[in-house]
């Protein structure tokens, strides 16, 4: 009867630990707890550690290939190297606007033409859930889907751990690498229409380091979802990206304690930027909006119920967000496009 007990109490315990998501929140490397609550999370921070480990192996297994996305959409898995850097990547697209060096089947684009589509580049969170769960995957709005792995042992974009992310320049140098020189010789895309996504840490290297470095050359726009940093580098033609770039931050109530400053101080420090280039509360308004309206769901949590779900309603709802006509409407929030301009210092109800 003991045998059986304790190998029903592993089973139960293996699965618990695979059932976190591995990217539900920044983490401080060599340690699983949760970065936000110190050793108030550590069983939640130690399997999240275990999933994340899991995933990565799953990943990698299943690196490289061609499948089929939600919408019908072909995509390519593919891994290059950047810088030094090994980048792997997903792309999801038309059939016909693969390059024949794609190896797709229905491929009919040169390499190096444009297209007529743009892109949405994702950056996931600590860990790599949302690479695997390509939460972007089907064509909208006018833009495919790419999705893009961090080359960090530990899958954290920008590497170091927290808020602090000591590769962030070498990482977004090597993902505006991989969009200005790669990604045409697989699928042909308008390089005028890219723009981004970022989830949990993703969200904090794009903040702090890629949009800062590159920004003023995409010119387009970037949601960032449950993290923000203020620049860590330097601003690139500060006016041209500011006055040229949409930018939402999108959080929720029972944010990590972790982020519940960093995100303030991030919205801040973009419209600070803003009234310097000499915009006006109306325009910065258009450009810049936020909200954390949702509650009980957690870190990335938008739908009320969890990590992976509330990542996915942002991304189904990514035209009514970023669009050139978003509404600003996401079924179980409302409308989240609530200017910058008097809400900087964002509040929140609690922490997770």
């Amino acid at each position: 009867m003991f045998n059986n007990n304790w190998t029903g109490f592993l089973s139960f315990f293996v699965f618990l630990l695979l059932a976190v998501p591995s990217d539900a929140f920044p983490k401080r490397k060599g340690n699983g707890n949760n970065a936000a609550t110190g050793n108030t999370g550590a069983a939640k921070g130690n399997g999240a550690a275990k999933g994340a480990a899991a995933g990565a192996a799953t990943g990698a297994a299943a690196a490289g290939g061609i499948s089929l996305a939600t919408d019908g959409s072909t995509i390519l898995d593919k891994t290059v190297t950047i810088n030094g850097l090994e980048i792997r990547y997903k792309i999801s697209a038309p059939a016909d606007q693969f390059t024949a060096e794609s190896g797709v089947t229905g491929a009919a684009a040169t390499a190096g033409a444009n297209g007529t589509a743009g892109l949405n580049v994702l950056l996931h969170g600590d860990g790599g859930q949302s690479f695997f769960d390509f939460p972007n995957q089907d064509v909208q709005n006018n833009l495919m889907g790419v999705v893009v792995l961090a080359p960090d042992p530990n899958l954290f974009w920008g590497g170091g751990s927290g808020l602090d992310r000591t590769d962030g320049v070498a990482h977004s140098a090597a993902v505006n690498t991989l969009i200005q020189q790669q990604l045409s010789q697989d699928v042909a895309f308008d390089p005028a229409n890219v723009f981004f996504t970022g989830v949990s840490g993703g969200s904090l290297m794009l903040s702090g380091f890629f949009v800062p470095a590159f920004g003023a050359q995409y010119q387009t726009g970037v949601e960032l979802n449950c993290g923000a940093l203020s620049p860590q580098v330097p601003v690139v033609d500060a006016a041209t990206m500011i006055a040229n770039t949409k930018i939402h931050f999108q959080s929720t109530q029972d944010e990590l304690a972790l982020l519940q400053d960093a995100i303030p101080q991030a919205v801040a420090a973009y419209e600070k930027l803003a009234t310097g280039a000499g915009l006006d509360a109306a325009t910065i308004g258009t450009l810049q909006t936020v909200d954390n309206t949702p509650n009980g769901g957690g870190h990335c949590g938008f739908d009320g119920k969890g990590f992976v779900s509330g990542v996915q309603l942002m991304a189904t709802n990514y035209a009514n967000v970023m669009g050139d006509n978003a509404s600003g409407d996401i079924a179980g929030i409302g409308n989240v496009l609530t200017s910058v301009v008097g809400n900087e210092n964002v509040q929140f109800s609690s922490a997770t």
